[in-house]
């Protein structure tokens, strides 16, 4: 096992991997930047040193600079989190070129998964449906209208070497094509410095379910079951739950041997998540592997009672699942609500500043993980995640009203927060019977009154 691993990210992801390394009785070193120094994963962590300003671009996403670090540090491992460096195939081989284990998969899998179009065909390769759409990367403009055109409309228009909703535009007809066109290159160019993009049919109404995999470096592969990640704006995650109230056993069961033969076939190592969109009808279609940890692996943490950090680790280390896929278990239903500061009532807009006062809930059945307190300061410089509410319980019902009396208890003052809103979606009855699409936020906000998000005074 590693003596010392470096975390080369920040916020809640830094605390949790610092949680799972003190439970291994593997000494940490955190990175931070100037604006972070009083951050929670800086304290809790054994060691820290600072590596730039606040901007990313001069800090996290320095990669010089942690290197520097991890040769000060004398780590062992880089856990890169998510976001950041956690899916640049070049960091990884940096790493491996250092001696330094990459706690992820091989620089090779980041590549060829990292890139929708290589990934697409991987997967048809493997022989998983997926949506119809560019065999690859559009060259051109024409091209581009050329498939759109031939697969019909509506039809997504996504970065191929993308995630989190960026470089990805939804095009309803011909006529708005060219603008979508140029505006997904130029977000994606921003965003990932590479403009390259594809398209595909957009399946209306659809369900996002995830499978969560882990992969030992002794060919054993595994499904943790999925998630449900439906409820979105505009691509980005808001509430997840697992298991789904969607699928079907038989569906549960057939979509996680697709994500295992997924993994065989890209020879993937460490823990990843294979993304799929489900119709109405329960036919699913491949999206795309995050050769990552994901933001919402806390969900299957508490649905399976399995540590995923911990065995990211473990795999990295050289070390055999030691379980099987029989002995992978549905224990209880979990939900997940992630607390953005931004503010519900100015179009979700962010909301930076400090946080006059924070009081996290607590209680049977609820996990936070976060790494914000009273007197913290949330910065512009960063995504605006300040932290996730878990609520679990034997029954779907149970986790629900578990994570309204959560979020009821959650106090944050000074900057506001998606607490409020998320609290109205435990009271919807769509979302109380399981009847919600990627369509649900704007369904919700069209039928849910205004009153509903009146912010505590701050």
């Amino acid at each position: 096992m590693f003596e010392k691993v470096l975390i080369a990210n920040r916020g809640e992801i830094a605390v949790r991997v610092i949680r799972a390394c003190k439970e291994l009785g593997i000494r940490t070193m955190a990175l931070y930047s100037e604006i972070d120094e009083q951050s929670l994963h800086v304290q809790f962590a054994d060691e820290a040193i600072c590596i730039g300003p606040a901007e990313g671009n001069q800090s996290y996403l320095r990669a010089d600079r942690i290197f520097s670090a991890a040769e000060v540090g004398n780590v062992d491992a880089i856990h890169p989190g998510y976001g950041f460096l956690a899916e640049n195939s070049t960091f990884a081989e940096q790493c491996r070129d250092c001696n330094i284990t990459f706690i992820g998969p091989s620089p090779e899998t980041i590549a060829s998964m990292g890139d929708k179009s290589i990934a697409r065909g991987m997967a048809k390769q493997a022989k998983v449906p997926v949506v119809p759409g560019s065999d690859g990367v559009i060259e051109s403009e024409a091209e581009a209208k050329r498939v759109a055109d031939g697969i019909g409309y509506p039809v997504i228009i996504k970065a191929a070497a993308g995630g989190g909703g960026k470089g990805m535009r939804l095009v309803n007809n011909s006529v708005s094509f060219s603008k979508e066109y140029r505006v997904a290159r130029a977000e994606a160019e921003k965003s990932f410095g590479n403009s390259s993009v594809y398209v595909e049919k957009y399946i209306e109404e659809p369900r996002h379910i995830e499978i969560q995999i882990l992969a030992d470096k002794h060919g054993k592969v595994i499904h943790l079951f999925e998630r449900d990640c439906s409820i979105q704006r505009r691509y980005q995650k808001l509430i997840e739950e697992a298991p789904s109230p969607f699928l079907t056993p038989r569906l549960r069961n057939e979509m996680g041997r697709t994500a295992v033969r997924i993994a065989e076939k890209c020879g993937y190592v460490n823990a990843g998540t294979v993304e799929f969109i489900v119709d109405k009808h329960g036919k699913f279609y491949f999206i795309e592997m995050n050769a990552r940890i994901q933001v919402e692996h806390g969900v299957t943490e508490e649905m399976t009672d399995i540590d995923i950090v911990k065995w990211q680790m473990l795999i990295a280390a050289g070390e055999k699942l030691t379980i099987d896929q029989k002995d992978v278990k549905i224990c209880k239903h979990a939900i997940e609500c992630r607390i953005n500061a931004e503010n519900p009532l100015r179009n979700f807009s962010p909301c930076p500043g400090e946080i006059s006062f924070c009081y996290h809930p607590g209680g049977y059945g609820v996990r936070i993980d976060s790494h914000v307190y009273s007197g913290y300061r949330v910065s512009q410089h960063y995504d605006s995640l300040i932290g996730k509410v878990i609520a679990s319980g034997h029954t779907r019902d149970i986790a629900i009203n578990r994570m309204y009396r959560a979020l009821s208890e959650y106090i944050i003052r000074g900057v506001a927060t998606t607490i409020p809103f998320s609290r109205a979606v435990m009271l919807d009855q769509g979302f109380r019977e399981g009847k919600f699409s990627t369509k649900f936020m704007e369904e919700f906000l069209a039928r849910t009154p205004v009153e509903t998000f009146i912010l505590p005074k701050l």
